[in-house]
């Protein structure tokens, strides 16, 4: 007879008090702080949590569209929350943080050799005021599921717009 896994106990998750965990957050100082994130259930849901500063309450923002790929909806919601960002807090500047490194890369690219070399994506860029977002952005990585407050709101909110 085969003998059984044991199932891993599940790790306890501690958030950070701040949007970030307290060594990274003077690194960001004077920044926006946008955390985006998406989800796939009965259709796609991507969020953007925003903190004007590092002890401020976040402004949420979220949206329901069509399910498309997991790396793709990640660069919808990035590309959501660069948006939301140029709407609510104009000619700020911004450090995005994401759990998908593909959808970082991508900004990254954009930003340093401009979006002619990417058409697609200047197509998803078109917005007011997102191409100069982007030319001014940050882009960081953020380990998905950990201490990171920013990030799980992000994620709360994503699967919650996409149940």
């Amino acid at each position: 007879m085969a003998r059984r896994k044991k199932k891993k106990a599940a790790r306890p998750i501690h958030p950070s008090a701040g949007p970030l965990p307290a060594k990274l957050a003077g690194c960001f100082a004077g920044r926006l702080l946008v955390f985006s994130d998406a989800s796939r259930k009965r259709h796609g849901g991507l969020a953007a949590v925003l903190f004007d500063d590092h002890d401020g309450e976040p402004v949420v923002a979220t949206r329901s569209v069509a399910l498309a790929g997991s790396n793709e909806l990640e660069l919808l919601a990035a590309i959501f929350a660069l948006e939301e960002a140029e709407r609510r807090f104009p000619a700020r500047p911004v450090a995005l943080f994401s759990d998908n490194s593909d959808a970082l890369a991508r900004l990254t690219q954009a930003a340093t050799f401009g979006l002619a070399q990417d058409l697609p994506l200047a197509d998803l860029c078109a917005a007011p005021g997102v191409a100069a977002a982007l030319a001014g952005a940050s882009f960081n990585w953020v380990r998905g599921h950990a201490s990171c407050r920013g990030n799980l709101l992000a994620d709360q909110h994503a699967a919650a717009a996409a149940a």
